[in-house]
């Protein structure tokens, strides 16, 4: 399960191509965390610069890859759109993009990055990197404690 970097526009083609642009897929699990921190002895740690990551986990209805999982790194900006009650949480098509050094990833293929809607999840970030985690399928959960221990 190793990261593949994307590195520009031709990278983002070949990425959508591979994943079907998301359709028929969905936002499964999301796992953001960054540098900062409180010690044992209440002291803070702070991170320096851009030190928020995120790493979102997908599944799709599509085999080769079936689950994928994006590393956003350096996110600079995440808001997150739960689907409302009594609505699907499918995601019908999906957009990434790369302007002026930063990738946008939203999952509406229409959504721009000067459009704030407000029913659209969408991350910017840094960098991107992605791979293939199809062996995740399913209900099980992959990030986070689930027990206390």
């Amino acid at each position: 399960m190793e990261w593949i970097e994307i590195k520009g526009n031709e990278d983002i083609k070949r990425f959508l191509k591979m994943f079907g642009n998301f359709h028929d897929s969905c936002l499964k699990e999301l796992l953001m965390w960054t540098d900062s921190y409180v010690d044992k002895d209440l002291s803070m740690g702070v991170g320096l610069g851009l030190d928020t990551n995120v790493r979102m986990l997908f599944q799709r209805q599509f085999n080769n890859p079936s689950a994928i999982e994006l590393l956003f790194e350096g996110v600079t900006q995440l808001h997150l759109s739960p689907s409302p009650e009594n609505y699907d949480s499918i995601i019908f098509d999906a957009i990434l993009l790369l302007q002026d050094g930063t990738f946008y990833w939203a999952d509406s293929y229409d959504w721009k990055p000067n459009n704030q809607d407000d029913e659209v999840t969408w991350i910017s970030s840094k960098r991107v990197k992605w791979r293939d985690v199809s062996h995740w399928m399913g209900d099980n959960r992959r990030y986070g404690v689930l027990n206390e221990g």
